[in-house]
């Protein structure tokens, strides 16, 4: 009897996830359901679903319950490496989050915290069910504080597969890394249409809180996808990266040569310190063949972060990128820095830094937009990281940008540059123009010999190498090999720090 009672509420079950009405609608949105998401993501036959049966308990919504209240939990594998997984169902009450909803994933994610697996949510979803009212909202602020509890213990990955609105979007901002899909994807806190009730500003959906938003403009979301296939693919290329959690090392996985040499350096990086060129195919020659997977490819584009292998060792990359402000330190990109370096230093991954950078950027707007206060951040992140440091000046660092990505004294465990590269507060011309003021305003055409005079004096790594501030001058050629033999000495780092509750990042 029980036999056929369990049997029946799966037959029933069953036909109300494979709802084909609804699953028409996904499609004809250019969107996938729910579980086929879930089974694109992982692998085959792995995925075992947690709380199916579980309904909305309002009365006043009796006539609307439906199992699963319009999320799917589980575990499953993706790679055969364990994950933990929560799809939200648009086609049920528009996924919206009510307090059953809002239980299954916080049970998903106490279940990834303690059992030290990532977390991957699949966000679809208008927001709090308003008509199970300040129930929905109390068990929406769990997953809020589980999404705390978990940061820096096991990864957090939010997928965004269509809207995600009100408190559906600070889940997400609280997690490690953000996909959105063009076209299809949104996240705000309030709407266009409450926008244009109280402001009187008219906008839509894609211009208020699409992926081009997100990704170019507010920083909020790491990754764009032109498909929800592609999004869920670069899902498992990012894990492909990560640990599985804080107590673990990230993976290896090699398929380049140590020994090979990177002799196109010479060609791609100009002597010239004032031609740009793009970062982007110094990293391809330094590091493993095709193994570089950008963050944030479209905001701050001065400053280049992300993963890659060396020797098979997976790494964060920073690096300057002299095609954009001359890979000036700004605010958004000094955000972009300290978020990423320290999601590595959480998981054990080793930092290198390619370096090019004239200082932070001048200007009123910088200054009085906060500036000092977030270039802090940079400081910040650097210095309370653990994790091995590497250094590589290729042609330039000055004053303050010296100090946040290449000072040994600021705890950079080594610190290597090339034989052209100009180490100092400023550059020459800046430099002289401040140092004989008094003497140019005599004889301006004196400037010229005293520019030569001031750079081969101070702008050489050798001066800095004479001062311990640099442990190696190598020539461009020689880079990976380097950087290889750095790391294999610094992989078992082991710093330990005074016992605090924690700091007070300057936020």
């Amino acid at each position: 009897m029980g036999e056929s009672k369990l049997k029946d509420f799966l037959d029933k079950s069953k036909e109300l996830h494979n709802d084909k009405q609804a699953a028409e609608l996904q499609h004809k949105k250019g969107k996938l359901t729910a579980r086929e998401r879930l089974k694109y993501l992982l692998d085959p036959d792995s995925f075992v679903e947690l709380e199916a049966f579980a309904e909305l308990q309002s009365k006043e919504l009796e006539s609307r319950k439906k199992a699963g209240d319009g999320v799917i939990t589980g575990y499953g594998t993706i790679g055969k490496k364990p994950v933990y997984v929560y799809a939200q169902d648009f086609s049920f009450m528009g996924g919206s989050m009510g307090e059953m909803h809002n239980k299954k994933i916080a049970h998903a994610m106490e279940s990834s915290l303690k059992t030290g697996c990532p977390c991957i949510g699949l966000l679809d979803s208008g927001g709090a069910r308003i008509q199970e009212g300040i129930s929905a909202l109390d068990s929406g602020g769990k997953i809020f504080q589980l999404n705390t509890m978990m940061s820096g213990i096991v990864p957090q990955i939010s997928a965004i597969m269509g809207p995600c609105a009100g408190i559906a979007a600070y889940s997400p901002a609280l997690t490690d890394f953000i996909l959105m899909v063009k076209a299809t994807s949104n996240m705000f806190i309030t709407g266009p249409d409450v926008i244009r009730t109280v402001t009187g500003e008219t906008i839509d959906f894609e211009a208020l809180g699409g992926s081009k938003a997100h990704t170019e403009k507010s920083g909020v979301a790491h990754f764009e996808a032109s498909s929800e296939k592609e999004c869920l693919d670069m899902v498992k290329a990012l894990l492909s990266y990560l640990p599985q959690n804080n107590l673990e090392n990230p993976p290896y996985h090699s398929n380049d040569s140590p020994a090979r040499d990177t002799k196109k350096l010479e060609s791609i990086v100009p002597e010239d310190s004032r031609k740009a060129y793009d970062m982007k195919d110094a990293i391809a020659e330094v590091f493993d063949k095709k193994s570089f997977f950008e963050v944030q490819p479209a905001f701050a584009p001065n400053i280049i972060v992300g993963f890659a292998r060396l020797n098979g060792n997976a790494v964060g990359i920073v690096a300057n990128q002299p095609r954009v402000l001359a890979g000036c330190l700004d605010i958004n990109s000094s955000a972009k820095i300290a978020r990423f370096v320290r999601f590595c230093d959480c998981f054990n991954m080793p930092l290198i830094n390619l370096v090019d950078v004239t200082g932070y950027l001048p200007g009123t707007e910088q200054e009085h937009s906060g500036i000092i206060r977030h270039g802090a951040k940079v400081l910040y992140a650097y210095s309370e990281a653990v994790v091995p440091k590497i250094s590589v000046v290729l042609r330039k660092a000055y004053g303050g940008a010296y100090i946040a990505m290449v000072s040994k004294d600021m705890g950079f465990d080594r610190v290597i540059a090339w034989p052209m590269a100009e180490i100092a507060v400023m550059g020459a011309e800046q430099a002289v123009s401040i140092i004989n003021r008094d003497e140019l305003v005599k004889n301006p055409k004196s400037k010229d010999g005293l520019v030569s005079q001031y750079a081969e004096k101070y702008l050489n790594p050798y001066e800095a190498a004479r001062l311990g501030k640099i442990d190696m001058i190598i020539e461009p050629k020689n880079t990976r090999v380097a950087l290889i033999k750095c790391l294999e000495m610094l992989v078992s780092k082991r710093e330990k720090r005074p016992a605090k509750k924690h700091g007070n990042m300057p936020l």
